[in-house]
C-alpha cells in the first residue's frame, strides 16, 4: 500500500500490524519480501508489530486480511473508538475469495501479492475520491 500511494503522490498514512505479537520486531518472510522486490517494493525497513488499542484512535480505518483476523480486532476495539474495520478484499467485491490466503505454508506468495495489490489499488482510489 505504501508503494502505491507513493505513486500516486496522495497523502495517507498507513501502517502495518498483526492480531498477534508471535514475531515482534522481525522482518516479514524472505518469501514475501523476494516478491515485494520482484516487484519493485522495499520491505527492509518494515518489521512485524502488534495492532493496539491506540490504533483505533490513530487510524480511521482498520483492515483485517481474513476472519480470524477480524474477530482478533474486534476483541481489542474500544467501544466508540473511531476507526472502521474492513476486511481488504471488500474493496474487490467481484472476486470470490473473500479472504486472503496465507501463502506461509502453501506457498504461493505470486497469487496473494496479486490480491492484495488488486485490493490496495482499488482502496487507494476509494480513498482518495472521499478527499
Amino acid at each position: 500500500m505504501r508503494g502505491l500511494i507513493e505513486q500516486a503522490g496522495a497523502d495517507i498514512e498507513v501502517d502495518s500490524a498483526g492480531t498477534s505479537g508471535w514475531h515482534d520486531g522481525k522482518l516479514p518472510d524472505a518469501r514475501s519480501m523476494a516478491e515485494a522486490a520482484r516487484r519493485g517494493y522495499d520491505l527492509s525497513a518494515q518489521r512485524s508489530s502488534q495492532v493496539t488499542q491506540d490504533d483505533f484512535e490513530a487510524f480511521d480505518l482498520i483492515i483485517g486480511m481474513d476472519h480470524s483476523n477480524m474477530a482478533n480486532l474486534r476483541a481489542i476495539q474500544p467501544c466508540g473508538s473511531k476507526a472502521e474495520l474492513k476486511m481488504l478484499l471488500d474493496y474487490l467485491p467481484d472476486q470470490p475469495l473473500r479472504e486472503v490466503p496465507d501463502p506461509y505454508y502453501e506457498d504461493g506468495f505470486d497469487s496473494v501479492f496479486d490480491l492484495i495489490e488488486a485490493a490496495c489499488a482499488a482502496m487507494l482510489r476509494d480513498l482518495t475520491a472521499k478527499e
